[in-house]
């Protein structure tokens, strides 16, 4: 299936499950190398990290700690930049690793809201590990974004747990808007 529609959009194929899965692998393996000896907490930003984060758990051989936070600052195609805090971080981060995991990094506005929320409570250290990246899209650069799947154009994707208008987060690849 290299073409789908998803509510009335076309969309081409992008980036395979194979390619995303080893990618992952390869993330986790550095992960666990760098926080070797450690105990972070892994914070995923829903809705769209929960498949990366899933997939990136498993590769986690360290101690560790998962948890959620729920943004949203996109309307159809195009990133609103309004953040809306629906449920929040833990409060107990001061003085631990950090790990932010983010399905996609574009404009950077809702990760600079995050991170700000965070450094607030003084952890240890903070990282971002993003799937993907769009450079072009950057509105400043992120100096915790540490960790990326992929650098991507400026395109519109959904699938592997990047959603349009709501849809397509259960596609297990990752596909590009035509």
């Amino acid at each position: 299936m290299n073409k789908i529609q998803v509510n009335n959009k076309d969309f081409e194929i992008f980036l395979e499950n194979d390619a995303i899965g080893k990618r992952t692998r390869l993330i986790g393996i550095q992960l666990n190398l760098d926080y070797e000896n450690r105990c972070p907490v892994f914070i995923g930003v829903l809705n769209g990290s929960f498949l990366f984060m899933a997939d990136l758990l498993k590769e986690i051989d360290i101690a560790c700690e998962v948890n959620f936070i729920r943004v949203a600052s996109y309307h159809g195609t195009e990133s609103s930049g309004k953040i809306k805090e629906t449920f929040g971080l833990p409060n107990d981060l001061e003085n631990r690793d950090v790990i932010l995991v983010e399905d996609i990094v574009d404009t950077g506005l809702t990760l600079q809201y995050i991170l700000e929320k965070v450094h607030a409570q003084k952890p240890a250290s903070v990282s971002v590990c993003s799937l993907l990246l769009k450079p072009a899209a950057l509105k400043a650069p992120i100096a915790e974004l540490k960790y990326v799947g992929f650098e991507i154009p400026n395109e519109f994707v959904v699938g592997y747990g990047l959603d349009y208008d709501g849809l397509g987060r259960n596609l297990k690849d990752i596909y590009r808007a035509i």
